[in-house]
């Protein structure tokens, strides 16, 4: 018997869970830190980009991604993703996700940096919740282990080898194989489209244990939150129905910035925003969609509708201000094209893992997509039946995270707004060398709650932001350096980022100790 425990319970997480389960010989353990339905795909407005339409091509999908990820994504890896996004998407469908459909074909949009229509949604700007609920009642049918409000604190090693996770309450869950799929780290942010619990746990936990992790400066910034409490994401699929971006005088700004006005790369019209608002006294600008009209709003946007309308909001009857919030972490844990880590019996897959697909910044609603993807290949490295992979030695320049900083451990409100003015939107050497003094990665502390685990997590991932962000002297997708703004093509390489004593940060996982 193979007993698989898969920590988390988005698209990649649950996909996982289902297609080991489905093998005979697998014993399937889903551990969640929340409730099943809780993570960031249930969040997700976007839709899915895949290539479903006899006019579209899986080349021009691969094409538009490789642009948008500025000179670093894998090749391989978007081949991978763009290929098998079809049968992904079919695997969804079969496992109850009713996608939106037009005169009785899948509906496809439009979405920033897309050459073809080819996003599919379903229940308009719900498409997350909608894939969340149909794979979280199929978890319930099969009757696999479910294990919700169970906080992984850290992996447990015997031999070089992960052989478990270590809980919360001081209990060791055995495994052949563990699966990381703990989602993202938004909450490093003040302001962040992410719920509260993407606090960067898998990530943390795969570092202190000493695996290799990637590309962790590259953050992307979705251009338009509702600025309001909360921050929460108005889609950019409201850009792709023509929606267009305001100053607080009218000026409709973003043809002045790039050919593709709002539909250009997320960080450009991030930064683009952000800009704007530095010029106008920090004032957010103004989403107008009021050219789509009000009843086409509320039939295409049902979920964004609601919300807008909550905050005493009327945007199909003038514009709404928006500003940039934190929104997907382009970085991760390091893995081969099916999903496995440097560390034996360490597995990763969606937001909390690096296969280079994403390179410097994420084309819009290729997540979802991947979670799918990927979430079905890792059960093949689990079983053994994947092809081995090396890791080509020239593929990255090492970063070292330092250790924890002298300095008491900051409040998660100061270190939030310090990595937001130092690692944000745009970063300089002063500002991250400020914070690298202030930021340290420990080990998570005795006897510590779920907020302490998440604080100690949250620095952990702090700290190895800024070392990767100080590394690269140069601007590239996500990653902007006002003291380097010019793409530099000899820094054309991802970062492979460790902890140098990561295993002592782990209290009782010694290489003596077994599972």
């Amino acid at each position: 018997m193979t007993r698989v425990v898969v920590v988390g319970s988005g698209v990649a997480g649950l996909t996982a869970a289902l297609e080991a389960d489905a093998r005979d010989g697998v014993e399937v353990t889903l551990v969640t830190k929340a409730a099943l339905g809780t993570s960031n795909t249930a969040w997700a407005q976007g839709g899915v980009a895949v290539v479903t339409d006899a006019g579209d091509s899986v080349a021009s999908h691969v094409a538009d991604t490789l642009a948008a990820g500025a000179g670093l994504s894998d090749d391989d890896a978007v081949q991978v993703l763009c290929a098998d996004g079809p049968e992904a998407v079919a695997g969804l469908m079969r496992r109850g996700v009713l996608f939106d459909v037009d005169a009785g074909d899948l509906a496809r949009g439009l979405e920033a940096a897309h050459s073809h229509a080819r996003i599919l949604h379903a229940g308009g700007d719900a498409t997350g919740a909608a894939i969340s609920e149909a794979l979280v009642a199929r978890v319930r049918a099969a009757g696999i282990e479910v294990r919700e409000h169970t906080l992984a604190v850290d992996l447990q090693l015997t031999q070089g080898r992960v052989c478990g996770l270590r809980l919360l309450d001081g209990t060791v869950l055995p495994a052949d194989a563990v699966v990381l799929a703990t989602g993202g780290a938004g909450q490093l942010y003040p302001f962040t489209t992410n719920p509260a619990v993407a606090t960067g746990d898998g990530l943390a936990m795969a570092l202190r244990a000493g695996a290799v992790a990637s590309d962790l400066e590259f953050y992307q910034f979705h251009p338009t939150a509702l600025a309001v409490p909360g921050s929460p994401l108005v889609s950019e699929a409201v850009r792709g129905e023509g929606a267009v971006l305001r100053s607080v005088d009218g000026h409709r700004f973003m043809t002045d910035v790039h050919p593709d006005a709002e539909l250009a790369p997320r960080d450009v019209v991030a930064r683009g925003i952000a800009a704007h608002m530095a010029r106008q006294g920090g004032l957010p600008v103004l989403l107008d969609a009021t050219a789509l009209g009000t009843a086409f709003l509320a039939r295409r946007f049902p979920t964004i509708d609601a919300m807008v309308r909550s905050h005493g909001l009327d945007w199909g009857a003038e514009p709404v201000p928006v500003s940039p919030a934190a929104h997907y972490f382009m970085g991760g844990v390091r893995t081969d094209l099916w999903g496995r880590t440097s560390l034996p019996g360490l597995y990763a897959v969606g937001e909390v893992a690096c296969t280079g697909v994403h390179g410097a910044n994420r084309l819009a609603s290729n997540s979802l997509l991947e979670g799918a993807v990927f979430g079905r290949r890792v059960v093949e490295a689990v079983l053994g039946a994947a092809p081995q992979e090396t890791f080509d030695a020239e593929w990255a320049a090492p970063v070292e995270v330092p250790s924890a900083a002298t300095t008491e451990p900051l409040e998660r409100a100061d270190l939030q707004q310090l990595l937001w003015e130092t690692a944000g939107l745009s970063r300089d050497a002063a500002g991250l060398e400020r914070a690298s003094a202030l930021i340290g990665a420990g080990a998570v502390p005795p006897g510590a709650d779920v907020k302490a685990v998440e604080d100690a997590n949250l620095h952990v991932v702090g700290a190895a932001v800024v070392a990767s962000a100080l590394a690269r002297r140069e601007s590239r997708g996500g990653h902007h350096r006002t003291d380097a703004p010019g793409t530099d093509p000899t820094q054309a390489r991802h970062s492979a980022v460790v902890l140098p004593a990561a295993r002592l940060l782990i209290a009782g996982a010694r290489e003596s100790v077994p599972c």
